[in-house]
């Protein structure tokens, strides 16, 4: 078998194997993203490996610069690609996605088990703040140039403590609205 019809009869069963997990995403026949571990936990990375055109007698390319792993520290990073790489050497010459996501799957603890998020988590906490300031200044600009002092009175007394309107606040009265569209029965 050329290294073509390996790819291909490989990526078949990758296809097939991870029809429907949300961990596995084929960005192109020759290049793939898996993700270790759920979306919530603080210990999940993502995968991306490409294959070399003579994959599998060569070494896939392997990667963990995703923005998904920018918390991860590059001691980390380094440490996973290396013990991902000895898993390579072992299977090299034969089909290894399957068997390097399931390893790193099953290894996934031991991977990250040094694993330190300060650093990342401070920035993506003062990224956030900064954006939840800037709308809602944008929000309270907009209202300022719509509403008169008197709406604006309005508005506030709808509101409850946390600034939410009470439930049914836009609900027509059925009532009036009976009495006026003559909902009653007619013989």
């Amino acid at each position: 078998m050329t290294a073509n019809e390996d790819q291909e009869m490989e990526l078949e069963a990758l296809r097939s194997i991870y029809e429907g997990d949300d961990c596995f995403k084929e960005l192109s026949p020759v290049s793939f993203q898996f993700r270790i571990g759920d979306l919530d936990d603080s210990k999940s990375f993502l995968l991306e490996v490409s294959w070399p055109e003579s994959y599998p007698e060569t070494a896939p390319h392997i990667s963990l610069d995703a923005f998904f792993n920018n918390r991860i520290s590059p001691e980390t990073k380094q440490y996973i690609l290396s013990k991902l790489s000895e898993q390579v050497e072992a299977n090299l010459g034969t089909a290894m996605m399957y068997t390097l996501f399931e390893w790193a799957k099953e290894n996934q603890e031991t991977l990250m088990e040094n694993y330190q998020p300060v650093t990342s988590a401070v920035t993506l906490i003062s990224n956030s703040d900064v954006t939840n300031n800037s709308t809602s200044v944008s929000k309270k600009k907009e209202k300022k140039e719509q509403l008169t002092k008197a709406q604006k009175r309005k508005l506030i007394g709808r509101t409850d403590n946390k600034g939410e309107l009470p439930r049914g606040w836009n609900w027509v009265d059925v009532i009036k609205h009976l009495s006026k569209t003559g909902g009653k029965d007619e013989d």
